[in-house]
């Protein structure tokens, strides 16, 4: 087929003008300075390098995380971490690279304790200030390079950016992989679940994440999350699963067999009733629902947790539960929850920490702090 020239030449504009649309240049800051940049003002969520909602979740294991620290060590190139400067504020926003960088953060901060490395095994069992202090002087200052995306880049085009890199090899998500393995009642009803519309309204899903059944990762996050608390684990008959000891995505893979294997008609109406409960108290209590900013677009895993698990918790102990005036207005377009969620940004689903924030929510709509 041979192709127009009024075509090829239409073809080479466009070429052009999309190219103009991605403007970045190339920087180098130590590691140093990388991790001070992500951990500085923590508290209020004001770090100059930040990860925007779409991406929260913390999903290394400690195999992974160590292996970076290793390779960091010896010296060996590790990727280029993408970031994007936004323009209204001037931080930057993390493209592509959160997982290195809380890995990091996680190891100069001492949270992490190196384990099952092979080739420098000795030192297993090492968090950051076991290091010789000149190792730890030259690890700090170890240069990491950045692709930054200028401030004339916008939303649109740093969502591409984002799904890209993160396409190039798509593996399937858990939620993806349990629809065509573990078939049954209760994954049937987890997905008749997502068609809610108050749920669809409430819970905005990130463009990443559409069409790959993040809507039924987080129904079946509060009912696991929900029925097991507050030890997330449980044994019945010859099923069984302890959060601490299996992660999160092995939990959720037992729990559906679990429950599939006799899902009756009274349990289903049962939970589908707490989840129509749960929906309107969270209509009528927090107005940006489950999201931590009234205008994301998107909905963060961490604080629909909190959020749907604690306020279940909150109505099965006060039916007729009402509860106002926990928001705040900070300007004109955005709101924050004032009391904001405590999530730890390192091992975010340890079950310490999903207590922590469940409990706190459940608190603080019963007046207990």
């Amino acid at each position: 087929m041979v192709v127009q020239q009024d075509r090829i030449g239409m073809a080479e504009e466009q070429i052009n003008n999309k190219r103009q649309e991605i403007d970045y240049d190339t920087r180098e800051f130590t590691i140093e300075i990388v991790v001070s940049k992500y951990l500085e003002k923590d508290d209020d969520d004001l770090s100059e390098i930040y990860v925007p909602e779409y991406q929260r979740e913390f999903v290394w294991d400690t195999t992974r995380q160590s292996r970076l620290i290793e390779s960091i060590i010896l010296g060996l190139p590790i990727p280029l971490i993408f970031v994007a400067e936004i323009e209204e504020t001037g931080r930057l926003e993390i493209v592509d690279g959160s997982q290195r960088i809380r890995t990091l953060a996680a190891f100069m901060t001492n949270k992490l304790q190196l384990s099952n490395l092979r080739t420098l095994d000795y030192l297993n069992g090492f968090c950051f200030n076991d290091l010789a202090l000149s190792r730890q002087r030259k690890f700090k200052n170890t240069p990491i390079r950045m692709i930054v995306l200028s401030e004339k880049v916008d939303e649109r085009v740093r969502n591409d950016v984002f799904d890209r890199i993160n396409t190039s090899s798509l593996d399937l998500t858990p939620m993806e992989t349990r629809k065509g393995v573990y078939r049954g009642d209760f994954i049937d009803f987890v997905f008749e679940c997502t068609k809610n519309e108050l749920f669809i309204e409430l819970c905005p899903v990130s463009k990443y994440f559409q069409n790959r059944y993040e809507e039924a990762e987080l129904v079946l996050r509060f009912f696991a999350f929900s029925e097991t608390y507050p030890e997330f684990c449980f044994l019945d008959g010859s099923a069984s699963a302890d959060l601490e000891r299996t992660g999160v995505a092995r939990f959720l893979d037992e729990y559906i067999i679990w429950k599939n294997k006799n899902f009756q008609e009274e349990e289903k109406n049962h939970k589908l009733n707490d989840f129509n409960k749960m929906l309107d108290f969270v209509k009528k209590t927090f107005p940006s629902a489950f999201k931590k900013y009234y205008e994301s677009d998107a909905t963060s895993r961490s604080y629909f947790e909190a959020i749907s698990v604690g306020s279940h918790l909150a109505l099965q102990q006060n039916h007729n539960l009402v509860v106002k005036g926990l928001w705040k207005t900070l300007d004109k377009s955005n709101q924050i929850n004032s009391f904001i969620i405590p999530i730890s940004r390192y091992q975010t689903h340890k079950p310490d920490n999903i207590r922590k924030r469940i409990d706190y929510v459940k608190d603080k709509l019963l007046g207990k702090i």
